[in-house]
Parts: structure tokens; sequence; C-alpha cells
């Protein structure tokens, strides 16, 4: 089957949602902000005319369900994230939840074994209140206390941002008769373009830690104070951030990045009293991935300590690697063209989320040049026909294990 013009509608359908935004330069939709409502809009339109019912979860989540054959089917549930980083380009998450209502609507009305869920995550980039994956995690009834009392940058909680939405969280609505989660993503990174394939099946996904380091020292005039008797709060940041860096180069398979930065009182003339800094260290092996967190935690104490200073380590996020489902892999690989690659994942995804209640895998879309997060990620519509296809296939295959 030709899916070139199915590939163009969902190529279109990335351009319409990326017209709702937070900012008006770049594309900035984080969770429950207000374009998400006129992203759901455009959604449920789509949705419906695909024969799914559609309904608004207790976090936020799209959920269109295309029943099975029978009332009591299982269910198979397909989707990725529809927020997105700040000034992103706009294939990130919303290309697998539009290629997954694009094989639905190929199916013409045709009912399987099985129901599908299509399901829109509300939240998945941690951007708004600096934890990832609220969506994903709240469809699996994971919101603890402690993470709905979140507060983002004017205050709001993750509570409070949930009811202003006119929600109310509650029980998870993962189906409980689930039996599986497929997600396509954008690779977001250069290894298919260097092998020169357009697809490739997900094997793992790597582990992450996410850190709050900061540094205090004390302000001081930048003219009358002695570079001996300065406790400067940026330069043990710097010291510090350099040593991330060396640590990452000198382990093979370990990223480590510093990706914010914040001093105080941030004036020219005034010496640094207070740094913050944000630490995202990534491995396949988490083993060496907390080996190398605790090795930066003690060198930030070192730091501090031979410049008079204190500091403060707060753990943002520790998630393990996650393997993906060995039976889904295949049906994935037997779906793709011949010679698809399977790789790991460097970044994480919903579905390292969702493994933990379903078996689940992913499919990736070449990334050209290996960009991703920045206004010109893109994508090629035959990559994205490709990747239509395989999904399709994929889906075929197991009704026919269903049957």
């Amino acid at each position: 089957m030709d899916w070139t013009a199915a590939a163009r509608r969902v190529l279109a359908r990335c351009d319409a949602l990326a017209a709702h935004s937070e900012s008006g330069e770049g594309l900035t939709r984080t969770f429950l902000s207000e374009p998400m409502r006129a992203v759901h809009a455009e959604l449920r339109g789509w949705l419906a005319a695909a024969g799914c019912a559609v309904r608004l979860d207790g976090v936020g989540n799209l959920v269109g369900r295309y029943a099975g054959a029978e009332p009591d089917a299982p269910v198979l549930v397909i989707g990725s994230h529809l927020d997105t980083v700040r000034n992103a380009g706009r294939y990130d998450g919303a290309l697998g939840v539009l290629l997954g209502l694009a094989a639905l609507e190929a199916l013409g009305g045709r009912r399987w074994p099985f129901a599908v869920d299509l399901v829109g995550f509300s939240e998945e980039e941690g951007v708004r209140f600096l934890v990832p994956f609220i969506g994903s995690r709240g469809y699996l009834g994971e919101l603890d206390d402690g993470m709905l009392e979140l507060a983002d940058a004017e205050g709001m909680s993750v509570r409070e941002a949930i009811r202003a939405f006119g929600l109310e969280y509650g029980p998870g609505s993962a189906p409980e008769n689930a039996i599986g989660f497929l997600e396509v993503h954008i690779e977001q990174g250069p290894v298919l373009e260097q092998l020169g394939k357009p697809l490739g099946v997900v094997t793992a996904i790597q582990g992450s830690s996410r850190a709050e380091v900061s540094f205090a020292g004390r302000a001081g005039h930048a003219g009358t104070t002695p570079m001996a008797l300065r406790k400067d709060a940026f330069m043990a940041a710097a010291e510090w951030a350099l040593a991330v860096e060396a640590l990452a180069r000198s382990a093979l398979g370990l990223v480590a990045t510093v990706g914010r930065a914040q001093v105080e009182p941030g004036a020219a003339n005034v010496i640094p009293g207070a740094a913050a800094l944000s630490l995202d260290v990534r491995h396949a092996d988490d083993a060496q991935r907390l080996q190398a967190v605790a090795a930066l935690r003690a060198r930030a104490g070192a730091v501090a300590a031979a410049r008079g200073l204190s500091f403060e380590w707060s753990v943002v996020l520790d998630q393990r690697a996650v393997p993906m489902d060995a039976g889904l892999q295949e049906l994935l690989l037997e779906a793709a063209p011949e010679g698809t690659p399977s790789l790991p994942s460097g970044a994480g995804h919903d579905a390292m989320i969702l493994a933990e209640a379903m078996p689940a895998a992913m499919l990736f879309v070449r990334s050209p040049g290996g960009l991703s997060h920045h206004p010109d990620e893109d994508v090629l519509e035959e990559d994205v026909a490709a990747a239509l296809g395989t999904l399709a296939r994929a889906l075929e295959l197991l009704a026919a294990r269903h049957a």
C-alpha cells in the first residue's frame, strides 16, 4: 500500500497543532497550558471522525477509544505526548499521536479482536513543574500528594493546574485489560541517519537521574573584595560543571548535562552569593549511572568545602533503565522494512513509564541532522510513510495473533 498521501496528512496535522503555542516565536506548549485546549479541540474532531469515543482523564490526557470487535475486547494502547519543551520542534511527541490516528483511519471502520486507546499524554517533558512524565504517571494512577503539590514558577501546584483546566485527579485511567503499549517517536539523535535507515526498533530506554544543585557563598563588592577573600558561588558552580563534563567524557556510554544555571544576585558588579544548577545524567547501565551521580555529588561537596561554601543537592528524578518488551520488538521488526536496525534510546519516553504496567515497545523515525528540541527539528515524508506502514502492518499482525 502507498502511504504517501496519509503521511502528508500527518505532516499537515503536525503543522496545525504547532500553531497552538504559549509564545509568538517558536513552539512552547507546557502541561495544561491554554494552547493545550486548542490542541485537544483539533484532536477531538479528528478522533471522532475516525470512529473513536473521546474523553479527557483526570490529568488531562486525551484518550480516543476505537472499539474492538467485542464489547469486552482487550485494549492496545498507542500514544505519545502533546506537550513540548520551550522553543521546540513540531514532531517530538505529536508525530506519534498523529501516526496512531492515521493507522486507525486506515481501517475504514474495520474492527480488531482488541480495542485501541489512542492517548495524547498531557505532559512528558518536565518543563512546567521540573518533573517529567506527569501525564503517563497520572494515566497509571501514580501521582502521589508530593507530586501533586509541586509548584511552577508562578506558585501554582500540579493539583491546582489540573483544577484550573476543569479536571479533578483521581484513579488512573489505563485499562486493566491492556495487552501492550506502542509509541512511535522521532529518534532525536543521529544514529539512524548515519546508518541510512528510516526507522529503528528500540531495545531499551536508558536510565536517567536529575538533580538540582546549589552553592551558597557570600555576595560582595566586585571592586573592593580581594580574590583570596571571596566566596564566589558561581566560580564553584563553574568548577563543578566542568567536572561534570570531564567525568562524562571519561566514561563510555555516559552522558551528563548541566542545562540550567541561575546566579544571584545577578549584577555585573557583585560577586555571586548563590548559584543553582540542574544536572541530568543518563546511562543504559543503572549501576554506572548511579556511580557517576555519587561521584558528582561528592565532587560538589569537595568543591564547596575547598572554597568555604555550602552546597545542597536535591534529587528530582531517579529513573531506572527500562528494556522494551521482546515480543513487541519482534512484532515491529517483522512489520518494518527489511534491514530495520535495533537500537537503544538515549532519551526518556512515556514508554518507559507504561512499561511498568504493560508490555511496551517503541518505533523510532529518523531525525535529519539528529536535531530535536529545536525549531528546525524535521522528518522526511518518506520516513513518515514508512513508519505509518510499519505501524499499520504491526497492528494487523497483532490482530492475527489475537484472532
